[in-house]
């Protein structure tokens, strides 16, 4: 995940869902979204493997106000969260389980 990083943050209410006690990954998907699948299959494994980390996809066309708030332009788009809520990781396209993982350790 090399993806630039934003100094926003989000909170429970934005998304939807409650925070990871640790960090979150937050998924943008689209209905026929190929890659969207195979990436939450990677987000939900890695969220199961590794204690206080949550996962929450969210449904881009049904939330385009955050959509054009964060600039998120294609799907997937994956958001690491720490523990605060803050964006401290951001990448487009489907990820790797090491590279989730890398980007876990740098937001925890």
């Amino acid at each position: 995940m090399d993806g630039q990083t934003a100094a926003e943050t989000l909170d429970a209410a934005q998304l939807g869902a409650e925070l990871g006690d640790r960090a979150t990954l937050v998924q943008f998907s689209s209905a026929f979204c190929q890659p969207c699948r195979a990436t939450r299959r990677t987000l939900a494994e890695v969220a199961g493997m590794v204690d206080g980390v949550a996962h929450i996809e969210i449904d881009a066309e049904a939330h385009l106000t955050l959509v054009r708030r964060l600039d998120i332009a294609r799907t997937p788009t994956v958001l690491v969260l720490d523990a605060a809520g803050t964006i401290v990781r951001r990448a487009a396209g489907q990820p790797r389980t090491a590279d989730v993982v890398a980007a876990l350790g740098q937001a925890m």
